[in-house]
C-alpha cells in the first residue's frame, strides 16, 4: 500500500487525482444531457456510449501524465486488460459504472478509479457525475468526499434500531441474490441502487449488506471496495478470503459487501 500512501501525502497529486474525477463526471454529464448518447453494443452485448468512451480517453491521458510510470487499465480498451505478471502495481478504470442506468436517465452511475496494489484496492475514487461529488479513501486512509469544491471526511450514519437494510442491483437482482436475503436470519429491507453507489450507501450508513451473488467485474467493485474499506466496511469472498485483483479472469466472484456498522 505504499505507493497509495505516497499519492495522498503529496497534496498537489490528490487533489490533481481528484480535478481528473471531476472532469470526467462534468464530460459524462454533457452526453447525458443529449438526446444521442451514441450507443453502440460491445462484443461481450453490454452497451457503450460516447459518454464511456469519452471519459476513458480523459482519464487514461489524465493518469498517463499524472503518473507516467503506473500502468492503466480500462474497461473500455481491451488490449489494456493483459496484465504483465511484473505490474503489481496499476490503475483499474470504469469510466462510466452502470451504463444501463445512464441510457435509463436515472442518474445513478458513477466513474470508478481504484489503484491497485498486490492485488488488491489500496486507494480508490468514486465519482457521482450528477451530484459532481468525489468519494476517495482506502485501507489506512480513511474515507473522504468532496463536494462543491470543499472536502470532508466521510460519516457514517448509525444503523437504526430494526430491520437488516439489504442492497440490490437495481439491474442485475437475479435468483442466487434473492435466495441469499431469503435466507438471512433477520427481517429485511431490500434497498436498489445502481452501479457502485451501491457501496457508497454502505459506506455513508444508508444501508448494511450488499450481496452480489450476478456476475461483476474487478473495475466495477474496486475503486468503491477502497472508498468502504477506509469507512471502516469490508468485502468478502462466499468462502470469507478478501477479494483478489488482477487475476487472469476479470471477473469477480460472488461477494458480500459489509458496513461500517456490521461486524467483521
Amino acid at each position: 500500500m505504499d505507493v497509495a500512501a505516497s499519492l495522498c501525502a503529496n497534496t498537489h497529486m490528490r487533489n490533481s487525482l481528484i480535478a481528473l474525477m471531476a472532469e470526467a463526471g462534468q464530460m459524462i454529464m454533457g452526453v447525458y444531457q443529449q438526446d444521442d448518447v451514441g450507443l453502440s453494443i460491445k462484443d461481450d452485448a453490454s452497451p457503450v456510449t460516447k459518454a464511456d468512451l469519452a471519459a476513458h480517453h480523459l482519464l487514461v491521458a489524465g493518469l498517463s501524465r499524472l503518473t507516467e510510470q503506473i500502468k492503466v487499465v480500462s474497461e473500455e480498451d481491451p488490449a489494456s486488460l493483459i496484465i504483465p505478471k511484473q505490474h503489481d502495481v496499476f490503475w483499474l478504470i470504469d469510466p462510466l459504472d452502470g451504463t444501463k442506468e445512464f441510457l435509463q436517465r436515472n442518474g445513478e452511475f458513477t466513474t470508478n478509479l481504484a489503484l491497485i496494489e498486490d492485488g488488491r484496492p489500496s486507494l480508490g475514487f468514486v465519482g457521482v457525475p450528477v451530484t459532481g461529488a468525489i468519494y476517495w479513501g482506502g485501507p489506512g486512509l480513511g474515507a473522504h468526499v468532496v463536494e462543491n469544491g470543499a472536502g470532508h471526511p466521510l460519516t457514517t450514519q448509525p444503523k437504526p434500531d430494526g430491520r437488516i437494510r439489504v442492497l440490490a442491483s437495481k439491474s442485475h437482482l437475479n435468483e442466487a441474490t434473492r435466495s441469499f436475503i431469503a435466507h438471512l436470519d433477520e427481517e429485511v429491507t431490500l434497498i436498489q441502487a445502481g452501479s457502485s453507489l451501491k457501496f457508497l450507501k454502505l459506506a455513508l450508513g444508508e444501508a448494511d449488506i450488499y450481496p452480489r451473488m450476478a456476475p461483476t467485474c474487478e473495475w466495477d467493485t474496486a475503486a468503491a471496495e477502497a472508498v468502504l474499506d477506509g469507512a471502516g466496511g469490508h468485502v468478502v469472498r462466499l468462502d470469507g478470503q478478501p477479494m483478489n485483483y488482477g487475476k487472469d479472469d476479470i471477473l469477480n466472484p460472488s461477494f458480500v459487501a459489509y458496513g461500517p456498522n456490521m461486524p467483521a
